[in-house]
């Protein structure tokens, strides 16, 4: 009987998994309520957090959407009102517009700007770590009362990855954060730790915070359990981020090197853990491009596209799990359980569909055959 396909799923860091020293610190953990203050391990953690960020306070929550949440926390989490702006290719976006798009005056058909949000890396640009300078410029004007008409505007940084951008930089996440009002990070990314996030700030911001958390259902009690992951994520996992960084270039470096007509990826400006793969034709889709890279097909087991033969074992096909949706790019996000070996197998199959795919739509040009690569 055949064995199943190798997969290597590179869909998000939201699925790695806790390392098996998390899971001993899991089953030891000590204990108590934390809704009452009194768990030891989550104590630990938040003052660990404390520590790295050189904030005075901290708050272990469930997850990263209701670390943003809470740091928005206005009206009683709904009556916030939102305002976009369109990021640049960098993360970063045009402070100008930024200070166009303010409302510091009191005017009572319109809600005061009251909090500035930048995410740090930024998901959507391909893990892209915001610049120290950008920070700053955004900070001496946010920060500058000549400037914001006397208003206090507030500055939160999802630092989801923030942990990636510090290895980026070789600076302190304390560095990164400094001047913002509050920071938040996900310990199950990128990170390994199976849930969670701390949020970070002032000791009246978190005491805010933590009421608000039970208002929405975040109050965890016993979850020292949980807390002990993430301690271990901040003291083994951390340290190995520059070993994703490392092998996500590795990637790119390869789709690059193809010189493909119908895909690309910004080599120069990989910074973390996150590459886009762009598709330049419009006649591919993303979610078409990752279909085909999830299929094995018997012409490519035909062609060897497999594992390779180590100790006897059987061959087997490969199948790559890429995020897409309604993209022009497909997102690969590389975390601690991805090898070296699963690089090998992801950069060969990703080599074989690109090179399918070009092989293809140069028949259709030619002849006129009517492939569908929708």
């Amino acid at each position: 009987m055949a064995l199943p396909h190798y997969v290597v799923d590179m869909r998000s860091d939201t699925v790695s998994s806790p390392t098996i020293e998390m899971r001993e610190a899991m089953c030891t953990a000590a204990v108590g309520d934390d809704v009452y203050g009194e768990d030891p391990t989550v104590l630990k953690l938040e003052q660990k957090s404390i520590d790295l960020f050189k904030k005075q306070a901290a708050l272990f929550v469930p997850s990263g959407t209701m670390a943003n949440l809470l740091a928005t926390g206005a009206a009683q989490i709904a009556g916030v009102q939102l305002t976009t702006i369109q990021n640049r290719t960098d993360g970063t976006f045009c402070l100008d517009e930024l200070q166009r798009k303010m409302h510091l005056y009191d005017d009572c058909h319109e809600p005061l700007t009251s909090l500035v949000i930048v995410e740090n890396t930024h998901n959507m640009c391909g893990g892209k770590v915001i610049p120290l300078r950008w920070l700053d410029e955004l900070i001496s004007i946010c920060k500058n009362k000549e400037m914001t008409n006397g208003k206090t505007i507030a500055l939160h940084m999802d630092g989801a990855r923030v942990f990636n951008a510090a290895q980026y930089l070789n600076e302190s996440v304390a560095r990164i954060a400094r001047d913002f009002d509050s920071v938040c990070f996900c310990l199950s990314k990128g990170l390994s730790a199976p849930v969670g996030s701390v949020l970070l700030g002032s000791k009246t911001f978190i005491a805010e915070a933590r009421r608000l958390r039970k208002v929405l259902g975040g109050g965890m009690r016993q979850c020292g359990i949980l807390a002990a992951a993430g301690l271990v994520a901040l003291e083994k996992i951390v340290p190995l981020l520059p070993e994703d960084h490392r092998r996500t270039r590795r990637i790119a470096q390869a789709i690059n090197n193809l010189r493909s007509s119908n895909f690309n990826v910004d080599l120069d400006n990989v910074h973390t853990n996150i590459l886009l793969i762009h598709m330049i034709n419009p006649k591919i889709s993303a979610s078409s491009f990752a279909k085909r890279l999830a299929e094995v097909t018997q012409k490519e087991l035909n062609e060897n596209i497999t594992t390779t033969d180590e100790t006897g074992q059987e061959m087997r096909g490969i199948q790559l799990k890429v995020s897409s949706r309604d993209w022009t790019y497909a997102r690969i996000v590389l975390y601690n359980q991805i090898s070296d070996k699963d690089i090998e197998y992801a950069i060969k199959k990703i080599e074989y569909v690109i090179q399918e795919y070009d092989h293809n739509l140069v028949l259709v040009n030619i002849h006129g055959i009517n492939n569908d690569f929708q």
